[in-house]
């Protein structure tokens, strides 16, 4: 019994580095999601976004000028991710079927933390689980570093305190909204209610000519 409360602190306390994780990013997008509804440009430290070139689910080289004239939304994530990753993606599905036939206005994009799991047979394995307008992409671990850098996103590998072979990763929970010329306009939070999320993207499309 003392070795099972002993194994549930020590998951408890690898969740936290998590969930520090989050909070900690979210107090981050906090300040910039205040400068983009006031209609202020944020601050050089903490724009978001640029060029980049990844593989998507279905093995085809997806580069960020493809972006170009239309909305999207980008999140951060890995397929082994137990709750706010599926959850998230779950979301966006119900999301991208409200918006019916407005979600081609649109792209959405989730990139992987953990490219040494999610390969591209990984990821289109459990990309089939969501919304065919989602896209998963993956990339070399630089490739990856390069992109969470430009979208200021957090990632790190956290080794399990009970098997030294597994893993999980820590990392922003943060979806970022852009409108058509790539500028950041909104962001979902994961605590958000789904009808708030929703109706920023339905302003998001609702730009699209």
């Amino acid at each position: 019994m003392a070795t099972n409360l002993l194994q549930k602190i020590r998951w408890a306390a690898w969740g936290l580095v998590g969930v520090a994780a989050i909070v900690g990013g979210g107090l981050m997008m906090g300040s910039l999601q205040e400068a983009v509804q006031s209609g202020r440009k944020a601050p050089a430290a903490i724009q978001i976004g640029g060029p980049f070139v990844l593989t998507s689910h279905k093995g085809e080289v997806f580069a960020s000028d493809a972006l170009k004239g239309k909305p999207y939304a980008l999140f951060f994530g890995f397929t082994h991710c137990p709750d706010i990753c599926p959850t998230t993606l779950l979301e966006m599905t119900r999301h991208l079927d409200a918006l019916g036939q407005d979600a081609s206005k649109m792209n959405v994009l989730f990139v992987t933390v953990d490219p040494e799991r999610d390969t591209v047979e990984q990821l289109q394995a459990y990309m089939s689980s969501f919304h065919d307008g989602i896209t998963g992409l993956t990339g070399t671990p630089e490739q990856i570093a390069q992109v969470a850098k430009l979208y200021r996103a957090y990632f790190k590998k956290a080794p399990s305190p009970t098997d030294p072979d597994d893993y999980t990763m820590d990392h922003s929970a943060t979806v970022y909204l852009f409108d058509g010329s790539g500028r950041l306009t909104s962001t979902l939070d994961w605590q958000e209610d789904e009808a708030v999320q929703l109706k920023k993207l339905q302003r998001l499309v609702a730009a699209v000519s």
